[in-house]
């Protein structure tokens, strides 16, 4: 299966099997589409589940408990407090963490102590902590202030790596393309929204950033000295380049996802809920995005915004006219060949004309013949008594010699009298 799969990248690399990215963007682009709408709405029905560090709150974590049930946690809570939901959840085997709106300290202290009565354990077991407001709301403002700030930097480095603003647009549409699947798909799976998941979010935007840079890069070298052919147009070269790297980037990713995917695996079943979960989330659905935007929608983004620009346009159109006067040029030839059987030759006069010479060659004997009756004897005369005429008639008699036929030969007066 290996050498299968390798086979098939050295046949996308060299041109010879190409897989229609390009040509078929647009089928990608819906299909994008749709993924992005219907996982947007699944996250929209259940609600964003920001953590504590961005609403701000009270949270108890009691460890060493014998039952990690959670209806004991959200009872004794409601008691206390009738108006709030609390948030429960399970960490790892023997720990639960129970989020609250933030508490005095007075009802901190006194709910700590309910806690550890449901559960059967020491007050020292629960430990307690809070996150103001305004902590909370400068999170929030640093963590938009850190995407922004990155996304510009990153699309004026990309426009003066390339040269050309339209490329960093591209990988700029196919970024947000990543980042909107992966808040869909978190809203989606539940994980709660913490500093760690934004840390997580930024490493995506990097790892695809760094996908769709390999793929332009190859693009940029296949366009070189674009305008001095007319075999291929700049989507033709964009194709290729996008088939030359589909499979070092399928290569890459799964190389990423494999230590990712045992980190969310530990983090979410073995450790519960944390920062690994929370980052390792971010990070497998960000990658599994990033390559498929790299491949099937940054190339399609480039030929969309650049194809319009005069100099490509104009290529693009000579390339079409080349090729159309390639097929317009084997079918002038094919009417010269009709035209040529419509002069009045037969088809057995053509194949006569053009058999080589050593088939058409007459024996000695038949040429012979005509030879002999056609000289008389003032001619043999003439022969014996000039020899340089006898030595130039073989040639001039080979000249006048006549073309075979089918037909049969009447016999010439000479013969007859022979």
């Amino acid at each position: 299966m290996t050498a299968t799969f390798s086979r098939f990248g050295n046949d996308l690399h060299a041109g010879r099997r190409t897989v229609p990215i390009v040509r078929r963007r647009r089928t990608w682009y819906l299909f994008s589409l749709i993924a992005i709408v219907l996982l947007a709405g699944l996250a929209g029905l259940r609600g964003p589940n920001l953590g504590i560090e961005f609403t701000g709150g009270s949270e108890f974590q009691i460890a060493n408990v014998a039952d990690t049930d959670q209806v004991a946690a959200r009872d004794t809570v409601r008691e206390h407090l009738p108006d709030n939901e609390p948030k429960v959840t399970v960490l790892g085997q023997d720990t639960m963490r129970v989020q609250t709106e933030q508490l005095d300290s007075a009802e901190t202290a006194e709910l700590a102590q309910e806690l550890a009565a449901a559960y059967d354990v020491p007050a020292e077991s629960v430990s307690t902590s809070y996150v103001g407001p305004v902590w909370s709301g400068d999170i929030t403002q640093k963590m938009l202030r850190a995407v922004v700030v990155f996304l510009v930097l990153v699309a004026v480095t990309m426009a003066l790596y390339f040269r050309n603003l339209k490329s960093s647009l591209a990988a700029m549409g196919a970024l947000f393309h990543d980042m909107l699947i992966t808040a869909a798909v978190y809203g989606v799976v539940g994980f709660e929204i913490t500093p760690g998941t934004v840390i997580g979010f930024l490493t995506v935007m990097g790892y695809s950033l760094y996908d769709t840079i390999v793929v332009f890069d190859k693009v940029r070298e296949n366009v070189s000295g674009l305008t001095d052919q007319t075999r291929a147009t700049f989507a033709d070269q964009v194709e290729l380049a996008a088939n030359q790297t589909v499979v070092r980037s399928i290569n890459t990713s799964m190389v990423a996802l494999l230590p990712v995917g045992s980190i969310l695996g530990i983090g979410a079943f073995l450790l519960g809920a944390g920062t690994l979960k929370d980052i390792s989330l971010a990070l497998f659905i960000g990658i599994i995005a990033g390559t498929y935007s790299s491949i099937f929608l940054a190339p399609g983004f480039l030929v969309d915004l650049r194809r319009r620009e005069p100099q490509i346009a104009a290529h693009t159109k000579a390339v079409h006219d080349a090729r159309h006067g390639a097929g317009t040029g084997s079918g002038t030839a094919g009417d010269r060949q009709v035209d040529r059987s419509d002069e009045g030759v037969s088809d057995e006069q053509i194949d006569e004309v053009s058999t080589p010479a050593s088939d058409q060659s007459v024996t000695p004997e038949t040429s012979a013949k005509p030879e002999t009756s056609a000289k008389s004897e003032k001619s043999q005369a003439t022969e014996k008594a000039d020899p340089s005429i006898h030595a130039a008639a073989p040639a001039r008699d080979a000249s006048r010699q006549p073309r075979r036929s089918s037909r049969s030969r009447r016999p010439t007066s000479g013969e007859g009298s022979r």
